[in-house]
């Protein structure tokens, strides 16, 4: 069949970029209007439209995770050096992500994020659910196959689906037909998501919009400081460490990486979820180079395990933050225990919107007020953009690194992207192309 058929499509589109930076500003301009006038149905309906986005793209949540391992970890059988490169992954997630947590430290110490807010305790209020270690080591292990699915602990689901595609290598052709129907099944996700993603200009304007309505600016003053070191933080992280790295270790030029990773980075900042983002992660890194088998263990195995933002910048501040509005010190031993939790508890995030569970354990390690988890709160929608961008971005670049340490890195592939990925109709499958040999 030939793969050169056009379909009808319209004299003039506007890029994606365009669309979701159009859904932005009018996103702010409705707020702006709904909370300037009092327009309560305006906030109603930015309200239902950003949160209806956001339901769809975790309404697949729980079986893309799922099928995303057990397909992943299956072919990693076909690369060569398969163990030397899943470990490879995951010393680079632990370094990244130390350096992130750094600098969060630094800033965190340099700014007084705390100090001068006008917050006192009495402000806060504790959670409803907090994360202990107890509670993530025990929590990983379900007690039934359902539940993980329909309260969506994403931790047990990647427990499952990495113990079935352990199983599957082991039982190798029997397990043939089992893995086809997962491949055909991840596949199916991954298109009705495709779906779902070319609704983020909309879900940007209903998620922005409600966020201004709701909050305004008045709010954003009380945390300016707070609010400035965490972009300040994960820019640094995103447009320092991660092309020094890029320059450095994998020889290649940060232009191009972002150039071919900005759709997925963008479509993480409206989404706020990294494994809602996953597909295009997965796509613009196969792109980038990346053997498409390898690719397919380290972007979803990135999406729930390797936060920069979400997991190293942001609780590191936060827990600044929270020791100066209750006025405990904080010694060399407590920042060390920060950079602990953030390497080792960064899967207790899980790719999900929002970063409490993550916040709650750090701050309890700590012995720190969980009470402070109640300042940030309203602040955390809007925070949670640029941890997100940030995470996403590192779940990307990994398997950049890794690849060409490795020499698996297609150079040519690499330094010929160009355009919007997402501006394409929907994603390839997986006999559209080759990836690079895997040699070793």
């Amino acid at each position: 069949m030939s793969t050169n058929t056009k379909s009808f499509s319209l004299p003039f589109r506007a890029p994606f970029w365009a669309q979701i930076l159009a859904g932005l500003v009018l996103g702010v301009l409705l707020g702006w209007l709904a909370r300037s006038q009092d327009v309560s149905w305006l906030v109603t309906t930015l309200d239902k439209i950003g949160s209806t986005f956001v339901g769809l793209l975790k309404l697949a949540v729980a079986p893309l995770v799922f099928f995303a391992i057990l397909v992943s970890i299956t072919n990693l059988r076909k690369v060569n050096n398969a163990a030397r490169l899943a470990s490879q992954t995951l010393i680079w997630f632990m370094i990244t992500s130390l350096i992130a947590v750094a600098i969060g430290l630094v800033i965190g110490l340099v700014t007084n994020p705390g100090s001068g807010t006008g917050l006192t305790p009495q402000d806060g209020a504790k959670p409803d659910s907090t994360g202990s270690w107890l509670d993530f080591l025990t929590g990983i292990i379900p007690t039934d196959v359902i539940t993980p699915f329909t309260e969506l602990n994403v931790l047990q689901i990647v427990f499952m689906a990495a113990v079935a595609g352990i199983a599957a290598l082991k039982l190798g052709e029997k397990a043939q037909p089992i893995l086809a129907l997962s491949e055909s099944v991840l596949e199916l996700l991954q298109k009705a998501l495709w779906w779902v993603i070319r609704l983020a200009p909309l879900g940007t304007m209903g998620l922005i919009g409600n966020a201004i309505a709701t909050y305004g600016w008045d709010l954003i003053g009380k945390y300016a400081t707070f609010t400035a070191d965490i972009y300040v933080g994960c820019l640094i992280v995103l447009f320092g460490v991660y092309p020094a790295l890029l320059a450095g270790v994998a020889k290649a030029n940060p232009l191009q990486f972002f150039r071919g990773a900005w759709p997925a980075i963008q479509l993480a900042f409206v989404s706020r979820s990294s494994v809602g983002t996953m597909p295009v992660t997965q796509k613009v890194t196969e792109r980038l180079g990346v053997p498409r088998e390898y690719a397919s263990f380290a972007v979803p195995f990135g999406a729930t395990t390797k936060m920069d933002g979400c997991a190293a910048v942001y609780p590191a501040i936060a827990a600044i933050f929270v020791a100066q509005i209750f006025d405990v010190p904080l010694g060399v031993t407590d920042y060390l225990l920060i950079a602990f939790v953030s390497v080792v508890g960064s899967a207790a995030t899980a790719g999900l919107t929002g970063a409490t569970v993550m916040l709650t354990l750090t701050l309890s390690t700590l012995g720190l007020p969980m009470e402070g988890v109640g300042l940030l709160l309203a602040i955390d929608p809007i925070l949670d953009m640029i941890r997100t961008a940030t995470n996403v971005a590192g779940q990307a670049l990994v398997p950049v690194l890794v690849s060409a340490r490795e020499k698996l890195l297609d150079r040519d592939a690499y330094n010929s992207v160009h355009g919007s990925l997402v501006d394409e109709p929907e994603p390839a499958s997986a006999e559209t192309r080759e990836p690079a040999a895997a040699t070793a």
